[in-house]
Order: structure tokens, then C-alpha cells, then sequence
């Protein structure tokens, strides 16, 4: 909510939001929970076919490693194709901000006026605004690329993210057997747990109530564990 008439002629902001396009939160996310769903599944289908704890322990640092790297280059590759896409377009805007001036000031008047500002008013912001090249190519790329030059996501960080969230997730269901665990349910009940509590602790970010949010990572990770597990049992008893 923004209200006027505070002192000096600025408005007053009564609340902030928060940042939806960073390049951290989807790759930190989604990592840890890939992590632990995807090493408690392997974990679930190694035990099933009835291999020794050492067996177990090994697939799972196994896992765990091979995950995060797969998921630290995937990402990397992935946001720096994007973040390259968006700066040859913002390379083909800025170039037309030089060379078509007055034609780019029209056309963001233009997309003013689709948005209901009078025509008069319209071509005067977009004068204003053209005034200035880094604040034009600054709008004009909000506008029509819907991307910011100044807060493009970082492939580093995603990829860190990645690394770091995936390794995480996945040394929960790893945990018990390090110890000694010679038996899946403990890492089980572990996994069940790590997956509700990061479920909830997501939907702190979302628009979803911490216990849907916790449920509904809970049953991915169970169903995703049993089918492997019912899996590896399959093939452990047909001697494969």
C-alpha cells in the first residue's frame, strides 16, 4: 500500500516485498529437495535388494555426489544461456535506443496509452524518461523484454545454490547408515521428517499453508522411495 501526502511530496511505503527474481531461490529449493527425494530413493532401491550397509553407504555418498555436481552444471549452463539470451536482446535494444530514438520514445508511449494513460500524458513520461539513455534502456527492457539489465540472475550463485542445496538434501538419508544404521527405517523416518519440515519451511515463501506444503513433500518422497524400493526388491530377488 502506497499513500500520499507525507512530508516533502513522497509517497509513503507501508510494506515491502519480497525479491521473486533472484536467480538463488528455485535452484536452492528445488536442490535440496531433489536432493533428499532422489538420495533417499536410491538409498530405499539399494537396501531393497538386500545389499550390506557398506553397499548402501557408498551408493548413497555416490549419489550425493554425483547429484550435486549434475545439478551445480545444469544449472550453471542453464541460467548462463538465459542470462546471454536476455543480454543480446538488451544489446538489440540499446542499439535502437541509438539508433531509432524518437521511434523507440513513441513506441513506449504507445504501450502507456494501451495501459490506459492519456495520449498527451503518455508521450510526455516517454519523452521524460527518453531523456535519460540508462533509465530508457532500463524501462524499455521491463517493458518489452520483462527483464531488468541491472538484475539479471547469476550463474554462479545458481549453480552454488544447486551444489550446496542438493549436498544437503542429500546427506539426511545418508546420516543413519554413517552411524551405523544397518536397517532402511531409520533413514526412513529421518528422510519423512527432513521432507515435511522442508516442505513447511517452503511455504513460508509461498501462498500455501505450511502443513499442505509439508504433506505434499512428505507423499512425493514416500511414493518415490517405496516405488524404488519395491524396485530393488523385485531385482534383488531375481538375483540380478
Amino acid at each position: 500500500m502506497i499513500q500520499g501526502g507525507s512530508s516533502g511530496g513522497r509517497a509513503e511505503i507501508h510494506h515491502k516485498h519480497r525479491d521473486v527474481t533472484g536467480g538463488w531461490l528455485r535452484p536452492a529449493v528445488f536442490g535440496a529437495m531433489d536432493g533428499l527425494v532422489s538420495n533417499f530413493a536410491l538409498i530405499a532401491g539399494v537396501a531393497g535388494g538386500n545389499a550390506g550397509t557398506r553397499v548402501v553407504s557408498l551408493a548413497g555418498i555416490a549419489g550425493l555426489a554425483a547429484g550435486a555436481f549434475s545439478m551445480a552444471g545444469g544449472e550453471y549452463v542453464s541460467v548462463a544461456s538465459q542470462r546471454e539470451l536476455a543480454l543480446a536482446e538488451i544489446d538489440i535494444e540499446r542499439a535502437e535506443l541509438t539508433d531509432n530514438a524518437k521511434a523507440e520514445e513513441i513506441e513506449l508511449a504507445q504501450q502507456y496509452e494501451m495501459r490506459g494513460v492519456d495520449s498527451d500524458l503518455a508521450a510526455e513520461v516517454a519523452r521524460q524518461i527518453s531523456r535519460d539513455p540508462v533509465q530508457a534502456l532500463e524501462v524499455h527492457t521491463r517493458e518489452e523484454l520483462g527483464v531488468d539489465p541491472g538484475d539479471l540472475p547469476s550463474p554462479r550463485l545458481a549453480a552454488l545454490s544447486s551444489f550446496l542445496s542438493f549436498s544437503v538434501g542429500a546427506i539426511v538419508p545418508l546420516v543413519p547408515y554413517l552411524f551405523g544404521a544397518e536397517v532402511l527405517w531409520f533413514s526412513a523416518i529421518v528422510s519423512m521428517i527432513a521432507l515435511f519440515v522442508a516442505g513447511a519451511v517452503v511455504s513460508r515463501v509461498t501462498a500455501r499453508s505450511w502443513w499442505f506444503s509439508g504433506l505434499r513433500q512428505l507423499t512425493v518422497g514416500a511414493v518415490a522411495g517405496a516405488l524404488t524400493f519395491g524396485l530393488g526388491t523385485l531385482l534383488g530377488a531375481g538375483g540380478l
